[in-house]
């Protein structure tokens, strides 16, 4: 018995000293995903860009303007006096609403509510439309902004109430700027 404890260690030793190897991936990637990815998403922004020149050459009473960062918007209520828009850790209130490209309601203001946001500070989760296009606003303001899907809700879709990738518009009215600088 005490021989074949020993042969038994010695068979132990020599087939569990073994070093491990490393496994070997179940698939390799290649840039063909990400090339049909960017493909499709550029085909989709496209698309979503034609939808909004459609809507933009159908009401030619309105005056659009492009933003540099991919939308459109129009004044509703349009202030000339005012100077300042909101800056870096101001604070603002606005109200708005979220609307079909079309215009067609989706979430009310009421729905919604008065919200309350910290110009680039806030974790609040805000499109990135909305977050840009405050920007350009003054107290007392109205604009409607057309946002294409990647500035909008993008491919997650908004609360069952809008699908992925879809563009909307909404109408944003800025309440109040608290300047940071003149509130610390």
């Amino acid at each position: 018995m005490n021989k074949f404890l020993i042969v038994f260690s010695i068979f132990l030793l020599l087939t569990g000293c073994k070093t491990p190897e490393a496994r070997r991936p179940v698939s390799q990637s290649t840039g063909a995903y990400i090339d049909a990815s960017i493909a499709r998403n550029k085909k989709l922004n496209k698309a979503e860009e034609k939808v909004i020149q459609d809507i933009i050459e159908q009401n030619p009473q309105r005056d659009y303007v492009a933003s540099e960062n991919g939308f459109w918007y129009f004044y509703n209520v349009k202030d000339t006096t005012a100077i300042a828009t909101p800056q870096l850790g101001d604070l603002v209130t606005f109200d708005y609403d979220i609307s079909t490209i079309s215009g067609d309601p989706i979430v009310s203001q009421k729905e919604l509510g008065t919200q309350t946001y910290q110009i680039d500070q806030s974790n609040q989760e805000l499109i990135s439309g909305l977050r840009d296009g405050i920007k350009l606003m003054k107290p007392g303001e109205t604009v409607t902004f057309l946002f294409p899907s990647h500035k909008a809700f993008g491919y997650y879709g908004f609360k069952d109430k809008i699908g992925s990738n879809l563009p909307i518009q909404s109408k944003v009215t800025l309440n109040e700027i608290k300047n940071k600088n003149l509130d610390d």
